[in-house]
This record gives C-alpha cells, structure tokens and sequence, in this order.
C-alpha cells in the first residue's frame, strides 16, 4: 500500500511512518523539513501549499494527516489557516487523485469544555465549546474531514490522548526543564486522575485505523493507554526518569486557571513567541480529570497498547541514562 504521512517529521509523525516501513508499505512523507524517517520518500512542502499537496497526495492509496500548528498560545488566524484551511485543502485533493483512505488524526480536547471527563468515549468535536486556539480549530477541522466520508473516499479521525516517550518535546522536556528549575508547580495537590499514550500505542492504534477502515470510517476515537493515574505520580515518573526531583509545591486549580487566561493574553499582546508558563487552557488539563472508556476503540480497531505505563517510563528513563523510572 502507498501511504502518504503528513507531519512526519513529530515525534508521533514519525514513529507512524516508522511502523508503516515495517510493515513493508511504500512510505511518503510531507512536511517542511527532512523526516529522519529511513525508508520513507520525503516530500519537503507546507500544509499551506496547494501546489505542493497536490504533488505529495497523487499515487497515494491512504493518507495519514498529522500536520498541524500545535500551541499552547498563538494568533487565532494562524490556527485556522494550518488546521482548519490546511485540512480542507488535503482532503480535496486527496480526494481528487483517487486516494481511498484517510486518517485524521485529532485530539480528545475537541470535544472538552474543560470539565472533568471521566470515563467517557469519543464525545462529538464542538468547536463552540472547545478552550483554546488550537482546541477550537482541530474540531473544526475533524468535522469538516469526517463529512467528507463517503464509501468510496473513507475518513475515520483518532484522538491520542497527551502522546509523549523519549524524545518528546511537548509534554516530557517541558516538564523536565520547569521541574529542574522548580517553576512545576502540583494544581491542586496533583490529585486529578488522567490516562496518556504512549508513542509507540498512538502509532499503532493511528495504523489500525488506517487497516481497519471497514470498520472506523466516518468515526471518531478516543486513543489512550487506558491506565489512568493521580497527575502528580505520572509527572513524578517523568522527572525520576529524567534525574529531575519531582514537583512538591501546589496551588489551587481555580487560582492557576485564572491566572493562565491573563498570562496568555498578555503573551499575545506583546507578541511572543515562546510557550507561556501557564495558559488557562494547561491549567485545566492539570487540574481536572480526564480519562476515557477504550472498549469501544480497542474492539473497532482490533488493537491493544502493546506498551505499559510503567514499561514506557522504564524507556524514558534508559533514554536519559537514570537508568530509573
């Protein structure tokens, strides 16, 4: 099979077009700079690009859509035109060079107000209610994919739920470098109980659906490890692995989600670039549970986590040589 990777050159991007050159299918990759990925044909371009997504979609049997502006913070418009217009684009134009199969790949907070989620499925994408920038055009996005679906141009969208392993720069290297400088503070005493996925489960669940198409298209599913854990102990894990002593100081939610929407709007007025310390849209992903129902997800996608919590964190760990989860 002929796949096209979008954001291949991600941590996630790039482990699923590492599996799928294992599986043995003829792998492209698209993004702005090299993937890394051996094995795979890079296409260098932008989601922006129609002229350069026409090119990398044409021979491709399925698509794997990971590109995205993924941000904490940031212009509105920015948002929109590389997850809203991007997407829009790529669906067009795979559909008009005949390509069978695409997989979007979302994320659970399309469907979060900011409240607890305890134990849910894959709620419908809303972008009214959806915090933030980002949120709020990935939803867009996943609806205007899903309604492209048709039994001849199938569209199935899956959400890992907060993906990281060694080598990741948005959850994992974060939380080390706030930790070493004791600026990771526990809201709320750590207690809020949330479930994560391991890279490695993301990218088999994201190539399941790719196989399973029979089954998952014109649907969305949640994708996780299916182990929730207290916030503090997962952040705890991640600095043991990295030999960096774990967070110990708290402040309450509500405080750190208030002061998150006044530093997010001051980083915008004065136009930085760097990811703020806070923003409402953190505050609430460390103070309220979210975790969801995977027997759905496991039975469509005929798939299970192949690596523990736990098993991960050991990873983590031999990749910082702690040597200690």
């Amino acid at each position: 099979m002929k796949v096209l990777v979008t954001g291949a050159s991600g941590l996630l991007g790039s482990e699923v077009a590492r599996l799928l050159v294992r599986q043995g299918h003829t792998v492209s990759t698209f993004q702005r700079r090299p993937s890394g990925v051996d094995g795979a044909t890079d296409i260098r371009g932008s989601i922006t690009d129609d002229a350069a997504l026409r090119r990398a979609v044409e021979g491709a049997d399925g698509v794997i859509h990971l590109a995205a502006k993924v941000s904490f913070t940031g212009r509105a418009a920015e948002f929109a035109e590389v997850n809203v217009e991007g997407t829009r684009r790529l669906v067009r134009r795979a559909r008009a060079a005949g390509v069978r199969d695409v997989v979007f790949v979302s994320s659970p907070s399309v469907a979060n107000s900011g409240a607890a989620i305890v134990g849910l499925g894959a709620e419908p994408a809303d972008p009214k209610r959806a915090h933030g920038h980002y949120s709020r055009t990935k939803a867009e996005a996943e609806l205007l994919a899903l309604a492209a679906d048709t039994p001849e141009f199938r569209v199935a969208a899956v959400r890992p739920h907060i993906v990281w392993g060694p080598g990741d720069t948005q959850l994992v290297e974060r939380v080390l470098a706030r930790a070493s400088r004791s600026r990771l503070p526990l809201l709320d005493a750590g207690a809020a109980l949330i479930d994560t996925t391991y890279v490695d489960n993301a990218a088999s669940a994201i190539v399941a659906a790719l196989h399973r198409m029979d089954y998952v298209h014109g649907r969305a599913l949640v994708v996780s490890n299916g182990e929730p854990r207290p916030i503090g102990e997962l952040l705890a894990g991640i600095c043991g692995a990295g030999d960096v002593a774990a967070p110990s100081w708290t402040i309450p939610g509500a405080m750190a989600r208030t002061a998150g929407m006044v530093v997010e709007k001051l980083w915008i007025l004065a136009g930085r670039k760097e990811e703020p310390p806070m923003t409402r849209f953190l505050a609430e992903q460390l103070s309220t549970a979210h975790w969801f129902d995977q027997r759905v997800t496991r039975e469509l996608l005929d798939w299970t986590p192949g690596v523990s919590l736990d098993e991960g964190l050991a990873r983590l760990a031999t990749y910082y040589g702690s040597g200690q989860p």
